[in-house]
């Protein structure tokens, strides 16, 4: 019979799981907080598509561009428009995934990294991610990670 490591806890404590609780529900307010603001260089796509349908006509030089410049510019605003938002909700959807992975204490490395990535976001992912960072390095919470899904409660 193999015996448990004496320094790593079979239980969580009841602090350290409500404060995984607490993490896992902020994840998904900022992560719909992100979602939600990644959404803003729709902006920039419909300026691109505008720009390209030539319903907003561009200058250059104080006259009117010519239509390779046009397209240039539309495309430009299209696709920087279109990873800005492609990124913003990856990100936020990897945050909340990362929520639903803290409340069911599995893949603590994701956590780790969407944790991390999430201090990006001024201010509220910045306080997020540090809070998440603490927990997370705490010995006893990595062991309740490792832990088999049989004794969760």
């Amino acid at each position: 019979m193999d015996a448990p490591l004496p320094d790593a806890p079979s239980t969580l404590s009841a602090e350290d799981a409500s404060q995984l609780r607490l993490l896992s529900i902020f994840h998904y307010v900022v992560a719909g907080l992100t979602g939600l603001f990644s959404l803003f260089p729709l902006i920039h796509v419909g300026i691109g598509i505008a720009s390209l349908t030539g319903a907003m006509p561009i200058n250059s030089n104080g006259g009117p561009a010519s239509p390779g410049e046009t397209q240039l510019f539309g495309w430009i605003f299209i696709v920087i428009g279109s990873v800005l938002i492609l990124c913003g909700l990856s990100l936020a959807g990897f945050m909340a995934y990362a929520g639903r992975c803290l409340a069911r204490r599995r893949r603590h490395t994701l956590c780790l990294v969407v944790a991390a990535l999430s201090c990006m976001l001024m201010p509220l992912g910045t306080v997020l991610g540090v809070f998440t960072l603490i927990v997370l390095l705490r010995p006893a919470v990595k062991a309740a990670f490792d832990a088999p899904s049989s004794t969760l409660p």
